[in-house]
């Protein structure tokens, strides 16, 4: 196996493909990227055996031939060459030769028989997704997700599909957020699946702001394929709570505020927060809201907003993240916030979206 290639372009592969690789991996193989030449390029594969990344990237071939190296240790060479063109070489016993001009490095691999082989995907359902879409819909929705691994159902996001509607649901129990759109096709049958977080971030780190993708599905794994891009991952398996039952009807008493005031004001406000004494205050009068922070030993805030609002006067706290969260993923210039009394969720609803959050004690 030889080949040529430029070191940006090998090392946003590398980039690209290692972030699946964990630092306790089980087998010593797992830490090690797969590179095998292929028809179209040079083909980058990395896996932990729950979720497997694989990218496809412009070479010079010479040599046809496969090879596994210690990813971290093969990234650090690439970015520290000083020169732009690399040539790569197997010998026997697995022996990586890395050369340029004036610099060389020889890395010991893994064989290719070693590297566990990512599943193939045959007669399955395809779901053609656009990617800005999708990164929209993870972005309002993946932070609710939960991380308590005693509630692993929680750990991912739910993905429904009913006919043409594209339905994602993240919650932690303590907040839900519930995204519908529309897909360009309809589909003959409805799908289920929970989505880990860990595929959640790295689709989150390579969809674009254009094109499309397809998901495809098998048993108990799903495949996003992003063009010189696919990740494969495993499903959690188990139901998703009823997360319709939570959703409260639409309230009249609703607060309208400029986002990126309100944004600002509560970041302002969780400076004081701490461990023990989470809860930013809000207290609402007619077209005026102070959000307030006391904290003892540490201080105090309190600050006026102007909004329009006309219901009744209401104290309700809130944990300042969960409300930051999504104030700083929207890109609405106004929201309103649907607030009942202080003992019930506050409800931000706009275009097909629902984000519920469960209020905190005061004091």
């Amino acid at each position: 196996m030889k080949f040529v290639i430029n070191k940006t372009v090998l090392l946003n592969g590398i980039q690209t493909v290692q972030n699946v690789i964990t630092t306790k991996a089980a087998l010593p193989i797992l830490s090690n990227v797969l590179i095998e030449t292929q028809s179209d390029g040079l083909g980058l594969t990395a896996t932990d055996l729950d979720i497997g990344i694989n990218c496809v990237i412009p070479v010079d071939i010479q040599e046809a031939g496969a090879i596994t190296i210690p990813a971290k240790r093969f990234g650090d060479i690439i970015k520290e060459l000083s020169s732009d063109e690399v040539t790569i070489s197997i010998k026997k016993n697995n022996l990586v030769i890395i050369e340029t001009e004036l610099c060389q490095f020889k890395i010991m691999g893994l064989p290719k028989e070693e590297f566990p082989r990512l599943p193939e995907f045959k007669d399955t359902e395809v779901i053609k997704l656009e990617q800005p879409v999708l990164k929209q819909m993870l972005n309002l929705t993946s932070f609710a997700v939960s991380f308590d691994e005693t509630r692993y159902i929680l750990n991912g996001i739910l993905l429904k599909v009913q006919k043409n509607n594209l339905i994602f649901v993240a919650t932690d129990g303590k907040r839900l957020a519930v995204m519908e759109r529309k897909l360009k096709q309809e589909m003959d049958k409805d799908i289920s699946i929970i989505i880990p977080i860990k595929t959640i971030q790295e689709l989150n780190r390579n969809l674009k702001d254009e094109g499309e993708l397809s998901l495809v599905l098998g048993a108990n794994q799903a495949l996003f394929d992003l063009g010189n891009i696919t990740i494969i991952s495993r499903l959690i398996e188990g139901e998703f709570p009823d997360y319709k039952q939570v959703i409260p009807p639409a309230s009249a008493n609703k607060m309208g505020i400029d986002r990126e005031q309100f944004l600002q004001a509560i970041r302002r406000a969780s400076l004081l927060s701490t461990p023990d004494y989470q809860a930013v205050k809000l207290e609402l009068f007619k077209n005026k809201l102070v959000v307030s922070k006391s904290t003892p030993d540490i201080g105090e805030s309190r600050e006026e907003l102007k909004v329009e609002y006309q219901g009744k006067e209401i104290a309700i706290g809130f944990n300042p993240g969960y409300i930051i969260d999504v104030l700083k993923n929207l890109g609405d210039q106004r929201v309103e916030l649907e607030l009942t009394d202080s003992e019930k969720p506050g409800v931000l609803r706009i275009d097909g979206y629902v984000y519920i959050v469960l209020p905190m004690r005061l004091g």
